[in-house]
């Protein structure tokens, strides 16, 4: 592999994520579905102010890799990926994704994000681990996780209430040695 395929895929590339970005994101932040698919918060809309300092702390993190995705047919902003709170000693890291728009959604942009993040991950950083959660409404995440080789380790059961009904968390994990015999890009 080399470096000018590290972070590309076929269909979309893995960049910095900039402060030009932000009013995209800021509108992502605003729409409470997008919310509710990617943090057990409560849906409520972030400002522009906020959003720059979670970039910026971002930036200045030792522990965390944040990732704009782009797409490779016309550099539109479409999503982001970040490996965060690793744990340098132990080579393991949480990871999450978040595609902006619904359009964006089921393409498989998301599929292929992944993918360069993990190779990212074990190829790059050397890690052991990455490991997320998910919650048991986001259908569409939970294939995407599991088609990539991830395997639900456990459930916080009952763990999240959206709409009066309450939702169990599962915690997924993968290991360079299953990643490495099945899904590896070439």
């Amino acid at each position: 592999m080399t470096s000018s395929t590290l972070l590309r895929g076929s269909r979309v590339r893995l960049t910095a994520l900039t402060q030009s970005d932000l009013p995209t994101i800021v509108q992502w932040h605003q729409n409470p579905d997008f919310l509710r698919l990617f943090d057990a918060l409560p849906a409520s809309p972030k400002t522009e102010a906020a959003l720059t300092q979670w970039l910026d702390d971002t930036h200045k993190s030792t522990d965390t890799f944040l990732f704009a995705i782009r797409a490779l047919s016309n550099d539109e902003l479409i999503g982001y990926v970040e490996l965060d709170g690793i744990l340098w000693t132990h080579r393991v890291s949480g990871v999450s994704i978040a595609i902006g728009e619904a359009k964006h959604r089921g393409k498989g942009y998301g599929y292929e994000a992944m993918q360069l993040l993990l190779q990212f991950a074990f190829d790059e950083l050397n890690l052991h681990r990455v490991q997320l959660t998910v919650f048991s409404y986001n259908e569409r995440a939970i294939a995407l996780y599991e088609k990539l080789g991830f395997q639900r380790e456990g459930v916080h059961r009952e763990h999240l209430q959206r709409d009066g009904r309450r939702y169990d968390m599962y915690l997924y994990g993968l290991l360079r040695s299953e990643w490495e015999k099945g899904l590896k890009l070439q």
